[in-house]
């Protein structure tokens, strides 16, 4: 696979959706890959990316960040307590947001340096104890109280059981989202994506299948 064929699945999905193709944005999920195949990404003009750990970003971003304007760069795995400064500072959405004391920390954070990145509440939609995110019924509530921080909170995200239709899943994040009036959706990756798009999402997380097999440190 490749950036190529896979943001043309993407335009694919949104036409048979009936969507604008500028409508889902592709997050190249670049976390253990080796630098010159994200270079090579980079210079086939895709700008956004994400990784897991806050740490591993810092060693490499910056740099591509400082040569490339326009990146944009999403947190998609757990964030600690002790990373949040630099991930405020380092990434322009985080998506794993799931206890008001995080929220209250990058509040916090965001005053003291001027900016706060999109936050996407993680939704534990299949309710798996080995697995982060709030429980669909919570999702209210915890939407007040972070909105009530002065934070802007783009949407939600789920990770539907892998052995599980992930559809359902997709339907009850969206039926959330537009419940509490949220537009962002980050839902489906390599294996699923399309029938994510067909049911709303806004941003998309494929890694392997636009960089190839990972390669561990």
């Amino acid at each position: 696979m490749s950036l190529t064929a896979i943001t043309d699945r993407i335009a694919a999905a949104c036409a048979a959706a009936g969507r604008a193709p500028d409508s889902v944005r592709l997050i190249a999920v670049s976390k253990v890959q080796p630098p010159e195949r994200v270079e090579a990404v980079i210079a086939a003009g895709h700008r956004c990316f994400g990784e897991n750990r806050v740490q591993e970003a810092q060693g490499k971003w910056p740099a591509w960040q400082n040569a490339t304007p326009g990146i944009e760069l999403h947190l998609l795995g757990p964030l600690q307590s002790n990373k949040v400064r630099p991930a405020v500072e380092l990434f322009d959405a985080i998506h794993s947001l799931d206890r008001l004391k995080l929220a209250q920390r990058i509040a916090d954070l965001a005053q003291q340096v001027g900016r706060a990145p999109g936050l996407f509440v993680q939704v534990n939609t299949g309710d798996e104890t080995q697995k982060a995110g709030i429980s669909a019924n919570e999702v209210d509530a915890f939407v007040r109280d972070v909105t009530a921080l002065d934070l802007p909170v783009a949407g939600l995200m789920c990770i539907p059981p892998a052995d599980q239709d992930p559809v359902p899943h997709f339907d009850l994040l969206a039926d959330l989202a537009a419940r509490n009036g949220l537009t962002g959706l980050s839902m489906g990756m390599s294996a699923d994506f399309e029938a994510a798009i067909a049911r709303g999402a806004t941003h998309v997380r494929v890694g392997s299948a636009i960089f190839g097999a990972r390669v561990p440190g």
